[in-house]
């Protein structure tokens, strides 16, 4: 006999009658306000669009101001965009936050607190949060085995979603066709445990770093290795970062490994030669990357983050985590990965044309304001993380903090606009990448989460963990879409594909995971 459900007391309804008035007082907007004159502006270009516009503040919500906004930008009701809102107040007139997001209404944000009043005129800078947008992924659509130990890393490449690599504790990577769920290439060679694969922007080469000590190109098409492994470090290696595409030598791909030596080391993959040797940190590097404006960041077990050129010079020490950093994300890593490819699956003929989009990407991506300006995340066992904006301030834009344990990895979302953060405390929190504002914590998980990977359409994210499961979030809203049970352990590494809605996964079960709707 099925168990039913007590009807709930008096007690209980008047609670919940108390609950549901007082959350209807907190959502109405007064109708005696009158109106607010607003003036909407390009975050990227700085530029007004249209003049000072005169709307009813009982009308100010977020989803009336897109249909405003795509009215003047002409886009028709078939091609309209999301966008988001934010306020910028003068940094004089307040210590806080400069920067203020519209989440729902301008009464409730502005109005209400007294930042602005009716008489005021208010400036509302808007971005758009996608122009595309990509399925769920839902079910397992292939189960691949083939590695003989725990897969440690994975990555789709730029070029498409069919391909992805994986590394394993085995010594071997894979290339795998996530089409068909079978395997393409079996890489050999390394001695140790294959701990980072990375896919070169172009897609034309995939690097691999391993607890041998060394770093070693392939072919993607052959699965042949190209030259000598790259010798130099005296330890294993954490992280591999490429020359971003618009930024190199034709011909000439360029490749920076960080090693738990303490050092990072520039590579030219065609002659197998070391270029640069970074040297100045004290302890283990644990993550680098190398920005579209041809610098690189460092995150090291020493507690800093450094900024360096591409002759190897030391330009900053960003300073202020109480232990070690673990991780970066830059807020134009998206774009650099994919370099000139897009999720239109257009690609230019031509090597200069090629270059020119790539650069053109960046500069999209990295413009605010009217000025190119990378934005920096840095995640720390000291349950912190660091907002920085390294071309305006060597201070942080906010510190991060919520987190009651240690922060294993942090990603930015492709449009820039919302950072992730996993933790060893069993979930992952939802920040603004422009403001560092806390958005949403996702609770689902009942282990560490050790990483999350966005949609390439920023409205999604994936995250593995060591309950064994991979769950899909919504960022809107903070919850969870579906969840993705299947492995048989936990699960080391995820990624999203750059231009599609394909997700893979790998674990301690030794199994690639395909997910797609």
């Amino acid at each position: 006999m099925a168990t039913v459900v007590p009807p709930l007391s008096k007690k209980q309804k008047t609670a919940a009658a108390e609950r549901a008035r007082q959350q209807q007082e907190l959502d109405s907007i007064p109708l005696d306000l009158g109106s607010v004159r607003v003036q909407l502006i390009d975050q990227t270009t700085g530029k007004n669009t249209g003049g000072t516009i005169a709307i009813p503040v009982a009308d100010s919500q977020v989803v009336k101001l897109e249909l405003l906004l795509n009215s003047l930008l002409g886009n028709d009701a078939s091609d309209r965009v999301p966008y988001k809102f934010a306020f910028h107040r003068d940094s004089k007139e307040t210590t806080e936050s400069s920067h203020i997001d519209i989440p729902d209404d301008l009464y409730h944000t502005i109005l209400k607190p007294g930042i602005k009043t009716t008489e005021d005129s208010i400036p509302l800078y808007y971005t758009p949060q996608a122009i595309f947008r990509v399925k769920a992924a839902t079910r397992c659509s292939a189960s691949i085995s083939g590695h003989g130990a725990a897969i440690l890393c994975t990555q789709f490449s730029p070029k498409s979603a069919s391909r992805a690599a994986s590394g394993s504790g085995d010594n071997n990577a894979r290339i795998w066709d996530t089409d068909t769920g079978t395997p393409v290439h079996l890489m050999k060679g390394h001695s140790g445990h294959v701990l980072v694969v990375s896919w070169s922007p172009d897609g034309s080469l995939l690097a691999t770093g391993s607890r041998d000590n060394t770093v070693r190109t392939w072919d993607p098409e052959s699965g042949q290795q190209i030259g000598q492994p790259l010798r130099g470090h005296k330890s294993f290696i954490r992280s591999l970062a490429w020359m971003p595409y618009h930024l190199q030598v034709p011909g000439r791909p360029r490749l920076a490994s960080a090693s738990k030596d303490s050092t990072v080391r520039i590579w030219d993959c065609m002659s197998s030669r070391i270029d640069e040797v970074l040297t100045g940190h004290k302890d283990s590097v644990n993550s680098v990357l190398w920005g579209g404006t041809g610098n690189l960041y460092t995150a090291s077990h020493d507690k800093t983050v450094k900024i360096w050129n591409d002759r190897g010079q030391c330009l900053h020490t960003l300073n202020g985590h109480a232990h070690w950093a673990n991780h970066l994300a830059l807020s134009t890593d998206s774009v650099l990965r994919t370099a000139y490819h897009d999720h239109t699956g257009k690609r230019p003929i031509d090597d200069a044309a090629k270059v020119a989009k790539a650069k053109e990407r960046f500069e999209a991506a990295a413009t605010i304001n009217g000025q190119i300006s990378e934005r920096l995340v840095s995640a720390s066992d000291d349950n912190t993380i660091y907002l920085w904006n390294p071309s305006a301030t060597l201070k942080p834009i906010a510190r991060l903090m919520g987190h009651q344990k240690a922060v294993n990895h942090v990603s930015f979302s492709p449009n820039g606009l919302l950072i992730a953060s996993s933790s060893f405390e069993n979930h992952v929190k939802l920040w603004s990448g422009v403001s560092g504002q806390f958005i949403h914590s996702l609770r689902a998980h009942v282990g560490p989460v050790y990483m999350a990977a966005f949609s390439p359409d920023s409205r999604m994210l994936v995250s593995c963990s060591k309950d064994t499961t991979c769950k899909l979030w919504s960022c809107d809203t903070g919850k969870m879409k579906f969840d993705l049970p299947g492995h048989k352990d936990q699960v080391f590494a995820v990624d999203y594909s750059p231009g599609d809605s394909v997700v893979i996964s790998g674990g301690a079960d030794k199994q690639i995971k395909i997910w797609r709707n």
